[in-house]
């Protein structure tokens, strides 16, 4: 039962599609009757859309709030959005545990300035919001939490997602070789191991 639409409550549909537009999702859909309006856009790599427009729910406006986006590289990520001249903060990670992504505050909601110590997966943030404050998170995945991800499966949502994974590999595959002492002329093969056992959630090969 793969989960494939969101709907968000807005206030003025045209509004909120030039915002998603600027982020860069693809428009899927934009039909109206006389009743209603209804509007769909996908996150780039998303198998589930959004959809907002006119007399389709009737929940107030700005109310979804947490909504997460996943990303490989947060920094990345967030710099993408500020160029598209989106109002995004910082990068943050939580004092303790991960439930600050949905409130800054005290003890476990506090908001520390910068990704998590050495880029935990999961652990890094940042937050944005639309014209009518239905509130966003990146949230930046390197590894996958075990049952999350089936592990004869392998896939990659994206070029950059792809890179980033490779790019963890050879660095990882750099200290393969060094404990060895030897170049590994089966390289293919062992970044290909690392890759699928990290997205796993598995133990890597070292």
């Amino acid at each position: 039962m793969p989960l494939e639409v969101l709907v968000l409550p807005v206030s003025d549909a045209d509004r909120a599609k030039e915002f998603y537009s600027r982020l860069g999702w693809r428009l899927d859909a934009d039909r109206a009757t006389d009743e209603f309006r209804l509007i769909q856009f996908t996150p780039p790599g998303s198998g589930c859309s959004v959809q907002f427009g006119t007399n389709i729910t009737t929940t107030a406006p700005g109310s979804a709030q947490g909504l997460l986006l996943i990303v490989s590289d947060i920094q990345a990520a967030r710099e993408a959005l500020a160029r598209r001249g989106v109002e995004v903060s910082e990068v943050f990670h939580c004092a303790a545990g991960s439930v600050c992504r949905f409130r800054d505050g005290d003890g476990a909601f506090e908001r520390v300035s910068g990704p998590a110590p050495d880029h935990t997966s999961y652990g890094s943030f940042a937050a944005f919001s639309d014209p009518d404050g239905n509130g966003w998170l990146l949230q930046e995945v390197t590894t996958r939490l075990p049952g999350r991800v089936d592990p004869g499966q392998t896939c990659f949502r994206s070029a950059n997602e792809l890179a980033s994974a490779m790019r963890r590999a050879a660095a990882a595959h750099g200290e393969h070789e060094k404990r060895t002492g030897t170049a590994d002329a089966n390289w293919p093969e062992w970044y290909a191991e690392y890759m699928v056992a990290e997205q796993a959630g598995a133990e890597l090969p070292v």
